[in-house]
């Protein structure tokens, strides 16, 4: 993959898509097709490869038995020629509506041309005429169409009807289908069957008055409709111009992607609209691929599926540098928005509790073991553990939490072990369990128990294993349950001690969670101040400490010697490819280029409580490296863990690495496929050279 073709959307299963909604003159075709060019330019400049337009556009939705005149229907055709004309140099394939009379019947169109030529012409299935619409009295449905091509423009053997699919060759995933406003808001639209006829982008060409409360209604109605049918939608209405008779209109212009909007035009303005977005077409393909009940749903209308037509046709795509514009999270376990991101954390926290009260109601016990380190993750299990004791009436005595310091243990994080133990008024332990590591080391033949300071593997596993050997003895003794603190970022990237170690516990209530996210709920904990403002104080110290493992003795107890970010890269950008990699299924060259999109410029995506010190930026090249780590890490080595890892809740939809939920793998898988493909990122950005 050349720099040119890695830096553009297109090679990664994007394309850009344009709704417009331009001034119109009723009854006035010349002036019509003038603004339907010049927006239609604008979206070609920008690098769109699909523009819509409203419905009647070339003429104008509001003309009521005008559109019953020759002389009208006749300048329609002129401005349909003038509009193929105008738009020869443009790689862009753009769909205008127009009323279009074929074999003595008037049809509502939706017309796709691309590069001057007409593609297909689409038609209008549904007619309202109730209220205020009376569309009836001048259209014919699409039912009614007789023939099945048309000539139009001096052009032949034009599809024609409301059965057409166009496969766009060129770009994997992307065919177009076309619907006329009252189509979508039946019962069971046709967007619905051609979606499981395998369309994944839909354009409405709607008019769409508006009425008071109407806009919501709409929104809603297109979101749900994207949502259900697993795809992208496109959905544009009539604006300034229109006659105003008897209605208003507002030009309201809306894209979504599966029940996401990700644009959406100002009402009422008083010129031209027109809206963009980036589509992620893999994430259709591969939503519908993991969906079964989607294929099953297809299987249940198979023959009428089998109506739709395919009409296939090439376009180009833009060679240049074209970066995303839509917004990439930063962080996709973490919405953004600060009410959002604050209901996340509450309803994360929820089904910890939750789920660890059931889990001590059902196995009898009458008390959890915890082990507090001081660092992130036992932190929130030990919150999660004395929340659960409050949900069961039970006092926080209950929760037995157990300090025990090692060789590498720094002063700030026993410190804040202790201090947090006890304002949370749980009971406090310590155990220190230096002697029986020596004891082990004698016991094994380890250097280190003969004065030798030899760190390796086994120096670090030994202390990790004694304290979890501890933990579960003493539930055994107090009739209690380990809780387990190891978190969805530890178990993808393997970072954790098999067995007898961090690895295992009775129950994990941390399995799911991310360490992202995990830093933003103990925030949101301390911001919201659920236990008290001491308690608040504490775990905004926590957050504010490297994050190690604490293995490896450092100097004079003060700093750690280990950084995990130093040796398995930074949680943020891991917990970025390991959503896109394991929700999504991408490719690494889309997650490097999705990545560098999200993290190249410093100033961009962050909020005000991300502290100073962790408002970086990445470059291509550190992308590339680290994402080299995560895929030699995820996929060969560390499955082995991921197969037998205790019970624990599911949070999020791209939560969950359990055997028993959302993820089996072997352990025995190469990594080599994925490795190929991250060869494939630049090393540098030509920008940057």
């Amino acid at each position: 993959m050349a720099d040119e073709e890695f830096f553009n959307l297109y090679h990664h299963g994007f394309i850009r898509v344009a709704a417009c909604s331009p001034v119109v003159r009723v009854a006035d075709p010349d002036f019509n097709v003038e603004s339907t060019v010049r927006l239609a330019r604008a979206a070609a400049h920008q690098d769109a490869t699909l523009a819509i337009f409203p419905e009647l556009g070339l003429s104008a939705y509001s003309n009521e038995d005008l559109f019953h005149q020759e002389a009208l229907l006749r300048k329609v055709r002129e401005a349909v020629n003038r509009f193929c004309e105008s738009t020869r140099d443009m790689n862009l394939i753009a769909v205008i509506g127009a009323p279009l009379q074929v074999s003595g019947f008037l049809f509502n169109c939706g017309i796709v041309t691309y590069r001057g030529e007409i593609s297909g012409v689409a038609v209008k299935t549904y007619l309202p005429n109730y209220r205020e619409f009376y569309e009836a009295r001048q259209f014919s449905t699409a039912e009614e169409a007789l023939p099945t091509s048309i000539e139009l423009c001096g052009q032949h053997d034009i599809p024609f009807g409301a059965d057409l699919i166009f496969d766009v060759k060129g770009i994997s995933h992307f065919s177009l289908f076309i619907e006329l406003c009252e189509d979508v808001w039946v019962p069971i639209p046709p967007s619905s069957f051609a979606a499981l006829a395998g369309a994944t982008v839909v354009g409405n060409l709607s008019a769409s008055n508006i009425t008071i409360g109407k806009a919501e209604y709409r929104r809603g109605l297109i979101s749900n409709q994207s949502a259900r049918s697993i795809s992208a939608y496109l959905y544009t209405a009539a604006g300034r111009g229109e006659s105003t008779t008897d209605l208003a209109w507002d030009g309201h212009a809306v894209i979504c992607e599966n029940g996401t909007i990700l644009a959406e035009s100002e009402r009422f303005s008083d010129g031209d609209q027109i809206i963009y977005a980036d589509i992620d077409l893999d994430r259709l393909a591969q939503d519908r691929m993991r969906m079964t009940s989607f294929r099953q749903n297809a299987r249940s209308h198979r023959k009428h599926l089998s109506r739709f037509r395919r009409i296939p046709f090439s376009i180009a795509v833009p060679d240049k540098r074209v970066l995303l514009s839509r917004e990439v999270p930063r962080y996709p376990y973490v919405p953004s928005d600060p009410n959002t991101r604050g209901e996340r954390c509450y309803e994360v926290y929820n089904i910890q509790t939750h789920s660890l009260a059931k889990r001590i109601g059902s196995s009898g016990a009458q008390n959890v073991v915890i082990g507090v380190s001081g660092g992130l993750d036992s932190t929130h299990a030990l919150i999660v553990s004395a929340r659960t004791m409050d949900l069961l009436h039970l006092p926080r005595s209950h929760v037995k939490a157990y300090t025990m310091p090692g060789f590498a243990t720094t002063k700030k994080t026993y410190e804040n072990a202790l201090k947090l133990m006890q304002t949370l008024g749980v009971e406090v332990n310590e155990i220190d369990i230096k002697p029986s590591c020596m004891q082990m080391f004698k016991d094994i033949g380890h250097p280190f128990a003969e004065g030798r300071k030899v760190y390796d593997v086994t120096f670090e596993n030994v202390q990790a294993g004694e304290r979890t050997s501890h933990l579960f003895r003493i539930a055994n003794l107090r009739n209690g349950l380990v809780v387990g603190t190891g978190d969805l970022s530890e178990l993808a990237l393997g970072w954790c001690t098999y067995g007898v170690g961090d690895h295992m516990s009775h129950y994990n209530v941390n399995s799911s969670v991310p360490k992202t996210l995990i830093q933003y709920i103990i925030r949101w904990v301390a911001d919201t101040n659920q236990f008290d403002r001491e308690t608040s104080n504490v775990l905004y110290d926590i957050l504010d400490t490297e994050i190690s493992p604490e293995l490896i003795p450092g100097e004079n107890g003060v700093q750690p010697a280990q950084k995990s970010e130093g040796a398995i890269g930074p949680y943020e950008l891991q917990d970025f490819n390991n959503f896109y990699i394991t929700r999504f299924g991408y490719a690494p060259t889309k997650v490097a280029f999705m990545a560098y999109c999200a993290w190249r410029e410093k100033k961009k995506g962050y909020w005000p409580d991300v502290p100073a010190a962790r408002r970086r930026e990445y470059s291509i090249g550190e992308i590339r490296h680290w994402l080299t780590v995560y895929i030699e890490r995820f996929f060969k080595t560390s499955q082995f863990k991921r197969s037998c890892i205790p019970n624990g809740p599911k949070v999020g939809s791209g939560g969950s690495l359990s055997p028993r939920g959302d993820y089996r793998a072997p352990s025995d898988s190469e990594c080599f496929a994925w490795l190929e493909n991250v060869q494939l990122v630049p090393e540098q950005d030509s920008d940057d050279r």
